[in-house]
């Protein structure tokens, strides 16, 4: 009941906080500006507020302090964790937007700072984890129910990669108006269901919050958005999914609940790689994939509609491959 709780707790904060924030980031002009490269219909969302993903990051904050102070202080302070990695992730993105803000273009951070800030605190975060007990260099694999023990140092490399990997992701999937965050709904409603069957309630206030944050902010998110995550709420929410699997020892479920997330990754991949070895042919009209259906006639709700149906379905999925992990 506790991630309950911290759900609507999250989800009424997050609603009360966009109501103040929206406006503030309009006086501050604090603007999106959209590629010239992407779909033409696109440069009417020019000058959305961005940053919006700030809701949900405040929203998770009140929540944890609200409800993970019991398991904060019985000593299981994984919550905690999960929340600082996000953020700090969240941090990485708010500088990239305040670039962008004051460039008044779609370039913030360049790529290579942005990568070595990503994958410092994914290092930290995960020699955290394996600190407190939370980690063990053992990469349990769903379905088959095994585990493969890895040495410390080559656990740490992979984990370290699947983080920024999987954050990335998140980002790119940020395309349309409540896609990164319909996607990511029902990915927090996973982790907190997985949380309450493990017996890990601590990672599950976290999650409940996360999800209550996020439904929250799709109101002023879904299509038409009145506001956008931006790569503050993009990159924190990447760190949030990451954060969870790791915290709960079971990085691999990344795969079959962040589905949408890989087969958008891989088609941005495939396109830029198939265009240059062909001098300039494409395998999709636009990539991500999603910019391919919309150029296909799909209208965004029914993109994110879709992409979330399969998300949950995913998560459904990624439940039974797991759910025999402990003695329950």
């Amino acid at each position: 009941m506790t991630m309950l709780f911290a759900g609507v707790l999250a989800f009424a904060v997050s609603l009360v906080v966009g109501r103040f924030l929206i406006p503030a980031l309009r006086a501050m002009k604090a603007g999106q500006s959209i590629k010239e490269i992407g779909p033409n219909w696109h440069m009417s969302k020019q000058g959305t507020p961005t940053m919006g993903g700030i809701m949900f990051m405040v929203a998770c904050v009140v929540a944890v302090a609200a409800f993970g102070w019991r398991d904060i202080a019985a000593g299981d302070r994984s919550a905690l964790f999960v929340l600082a990695f996000a953020l700090l992730y969240g941090a990485i993105g708010f500088l990239d937007d305040y670039a962008k803000i004051k460039k008044k273009e779609n370039t913030g951070l360049t790529a290579g700072w942005k990568f070595l800030l990503q994958l410092a605190v994914a290092i930290a975060f995960l020699a955290l984890l394996r600190l407190e007990g939370h980690l063990s260099p053992s990469l349990y694999v769903p379905f088959l129910n095994v585990s493969v023990s890895l040495p410390w140092v080559v656990y740490l490399v992979f984990a370290a990669f699947v983080v920024v990997g999987c954050v990335n992701a998140v980002n790119l999937t940020d395309g349309l108006d409540g896609l990164a965050g319909s996607v990511t709904l029902p990915v927090a409603v996973f982790f907190a269901v997985l949380s309450a069957w493990w017996d890990k309630g601590a990672v599950g206030v976290f999650a409940g919050a996360l999800a209550g944050g996020l439904l929250g902010f799709l109101v002023y998110n879904f299509y038409p958005a009145k506001v956008f995550m931006g790569d503050t709420g993009s990159l924190f929410l990447g760190g949030a999914v990451c954060g969870m699997a790791f915290a709960l020892d079971a990085p691999l479920v990344l795969v079959p609940v962040g589905v949408i997330y890989i087969v958008e990754t891989l088609s941005d991949i495939l396109q830029v790689g198939y265009f240059k070895l062909t001098h300039g042919k494409r395998i999709f009209r636009m990539a991500p994939l999603h910019h391919h259906l919309e150029l296909g006639g799909w209208s965004e709700v029914r993109i994110v509609l879709t992409f979330t149906g399969i998300t949950v379905a995913f998560c459904l999925l990624a439940f039974v491959g797991v759910m025999y992990r402990y003695s329950v």
